[in-house]
C-alpha cells in the first residue's frame, strides 16, 4: 500500500492563519490599552493580558511597544493585515484611473474620510506618547513624511488630468491636500464640533474642489 503524504500545505496554512489572528487581537488589545492606560502606562504584560496571550507572545511578534505601534498604525491605515502599499490599494486606484478631476476629489475624499476614521485613534495615541517618547516622535514624523509623499502622488493624478486653479501648483496642491486631510484637522471637526462623518466627506470634497480646481 502507497503512504499517504502528510497535509503538510494545508498544516502550514492553518498555522499562517492561526498566527494571523494572534497578531490582529494583540493589535486589538493594544489599541484598548493604550487608550485607556496611555502609551507611557501599558505595558506588555497589560497588552498580553488583555488578548489572553502570553508576553513571550507579544515580543515576538513585535518587539517592544514601538513595533506595536508602529503595526497598529499600519493596520488601521491599510484596513487590513495584508502588505499591499496604500497607493496599489482599490481605492487609490480608483482615483488614478477617474479622467475627470472633481469626479476624482470626490473619490479621494470618500476614501481618505474612511481611512482617517479609522487611523485617527492610533494617531492620537501616537501623538501623545510622542510628546514623551524620541523614538515615537521619530516613527510619527515617519508617517507624517511618507502621507505627504503619497498626497504628492494624489495631487499628480488629479494635475495630470487638466488645470489646477490659477496660482496653485502641484506641489501646493500636496500641501494642501495633506493639510485638510491632517488627523489633527479630522479631530478638530469630528470631536471638538462633533461634526458626523459623512459631513466631514462633503466638506473635504468641496473644499478640495474649490481649492484646488479651476
Amino acid at each position: 500500500m502507497p503512504r499517504v503524504k502528510p497535509r503538510r500545505s494545508y498544516h502550514s496554512t492553518l498555522r499562517q492563519e492561526q498566527a494571523r489572528q494572534t497578531r490582529l487581537r494583540i493589535l486589538e488589545a493594544a489599541e484598548r490599552c493604550f487608550a485607556q492606560q496611555g502609551y507611557a502606562g501599558a505595558t506588555v504584560e497589560n497588552i498580553a493580558a488583555e488578548a489572553q496571550v502570553a508576553a513571550d507572545t507579544v515580543f515576538a511578534a513585535f518587539g517592544r511597544k514601538r513595533g506595536i505601534l508602529q503595526a497598529l498604525m499600519d493596520l488601521r491605515a491599510g484596513g487590513d493585515a495584508e502588505p499591499v502599499d496604500m497607493l496599489s490599494r482599490p481605492g487609490p486606484q480608483a482615483v488614478r484611473q477617474e479622467r475627470d478631476q472633481r469626479r476624482q476629489l470626490d473619490l479621494f475624499a470618500a476614501g481618505i474620510s474612511a481611512n482617517i476614521e479609522r487611523t485617527r485613534p492610533a494617531a492620537d495615541i501616537m501623538s501623545s506618547a510622542a510628546a514623551v517618547d524620541s523614538d515615537i516622535a521619530a516613527l510619527r514624523q515617519g508617517f507624517r513624511e511618507q502621507r505627504y509623499r503619497n498626497q504628492q502622488v494624489v495631487a499628480s493624478w488629479v494635475a495630470a488630468n487638466g488645470p489646477l486653479r490659477k496660482g496653485v501648483t502641484t506641489d501646493d496642491a500636496a500641501a494642501i491636500i495633506w493639510t485638510l486631510t491632517s488627523p489633527e484637522v479630522h479631530r478638530l471637526f469630528r470631536v471638538n464640533r462633533e461634526w458626523s462623518a459623512e459631513h466631514y466627506a462633503e466638506w473635504l470634497s468641496e473644499t478640495l474642489t474649490r481649492t484646488l480646481l479651476p
